[in-house]
């Protein structure tokens, strides 16, 4: 990974507009986060105000440069999530399998992960898991860090068991969230300017809408791309109408996952870590945009899961690394070709978000089958109750 980022001047690599991310915009909002300000009307700027103290990181390092003290930084966050992985994989029933998917999983980004700070959110998330059962507060608390960095962190929460050990997780969360929020209120000008950015964003070329509308480009839809907020979207008729479709689905999303903590009867250890996964798919693949740096978070939250024996979500991981696979095809080796949406380009992002909503709906399946009580799930798998059963009719000679 650290090759290829040194590298990345290939054309197969991004020409450089990987890397570009750190040492241009990171560097230009730590300007001005160092004299006390967040970016105040910049469209980029999207993000909680947690993530200042991230990029404000690399600062602990004076003796590198920018980009390179945030790659130092970056993998030793990695380093961390591996170890973290690999102590709770050597527990009694436990496994060593998330260790190893983490390990093995995050070098098919290629060197996205080294220029994104996705890998230092996705350690809150995985920590947060990590120490939930024993240590619900702490848990709690690096959960609301991770959400004041990029919000879905706090997805984390949504499996934690009714009783106490939920009530000591929430009140940390919220509890963090308020004094750090405040912290952050006082020390520097306009935390808050980024609602303003995240709410004017369209749809995304890559994201499950997006490919809506390619195939729609492709059949004479007069649209077209822009690079706006951050991202290549489309702008055109109905666009608008496809971005309140996604936002529904998030709604729809939202409700399910409230129905089955309603309705969950069983739980096993693994439920806490299925339950995450299960609500980070549903909200990335419903989501407007879907960048390939959220493969990160997906791929942390499913070594998590397989940490357990009891794990629901073993298939759910092998297709989430599949669709890893082919986000690296199309973002960077042929983004151009998903921009201008040929033919090639269709049929990347019809592979990778196909195999995204395939893992978000076999995901929240396993899950729900999961929560019902064993005689429950025994009586609906069965063809049919014995009273209903008609005897077989013989005939032969």
């Amino acid at each position: 990974m650290l090759w290829l980022l040194v590298h990345d001047q290939y054309a197969l690599l991004g020409r450089g507009g990987v890397a570009k991310e750190v040492w241009k915009l990171y560097f230009n909002w730590y300007g001005g986060l160092t004299h006390g300000s967040f970016p105040q009307g910049d469209q980029l700027w999207q993000y909680p105000p947690g993530a200042g103290l991230v990029l404000l990181s690399p600062g602990l390092l004076p003796n590198l440069t920018y980009f390179q003290a945030f790659v130092v930084i970056t993998l030793l966050t990695d380093a961390v999530i591996a170890l973290a992985l690999a102590r709770v994989g050597t527990r009694p029933g436990r496994s060593l399998a998330g260790a190893a998917l983490w390990t093995a999983g995050l070098p098919l980004l290629l060197h996205i992960p080294l220029a994104r700070y996705d890998v230092q959110v996705t350690a809150f998330a995985v920590l947060a898991l990590l120490t939930l059962s024993r240590y619900p507060r702490v848990g709690g608390a690096l959960a609301a860090l991770g959400a004041l960095v990029k919000v879905w962190p706090v997805l984390v929460l949504i499996g934690t068991r009714r009783g106490r050990g939920t009530r000591q997780a929430w009140a940390a969360a919220a509890l963090t969230a308020a004094w750090l929020l405040a912290l952050l209120a006082a020390l520097f000008n306009n935390p808050f300017d980024f609602l303003r950015q995240q709410g004017g964003r369209g749809v995304q070329i890559e994201s499950l809408g997006g490919t809506v509308l390619m195939f729609a480009r492709r059949a004479g839809w007069p649209g077209r791309t822009r690079y706006q907020y951050g991202a290549v979207e489309f702008v055109g008729p109905h666009v608008h109408a496809v971005a309140l479709c996604s936002l529904a689905l998030t709604a729809v999303s939202f409700a399910l996952l409230l129905v089955w903590r309603l309705r969950v009867r069983r739980w096993s250890p693994a439920t806490p870590y299925d339950v995450a996964m299960t609500a980070v798919l549903l909200f990335t693949v419903t989501s407007r945009v879907i960048s390939p740096q959220y493969m990160v978070w997906l791929i942390g939250l499913a070594a998590v899961c397989l940490t357990s024996r009891h794990t629901t979500q073993r298939s759910v991981a092998a297709l989430i690394l599949a669709a890893t696979a082919v986000s690296v095809v199309e973002f960077p080796a042929y983004y151009g070709y998903v921009i201008n949406s040929t033919w090639a380009g269709c049929e990347l992002m019809l592979v990778r978000n196909g195999l995204l909503a395939s893992a978000a709906v076999m995901s929240f399946v396993r899950l729900w089958r999961a929560g019902r009580p064993t005689s429950e799930r025994l009586e609906s798998d069965a063809p049919t109750r014995s009273h209903d059963r008609v005897p077989a009719l013989h005939t032969g000679g």
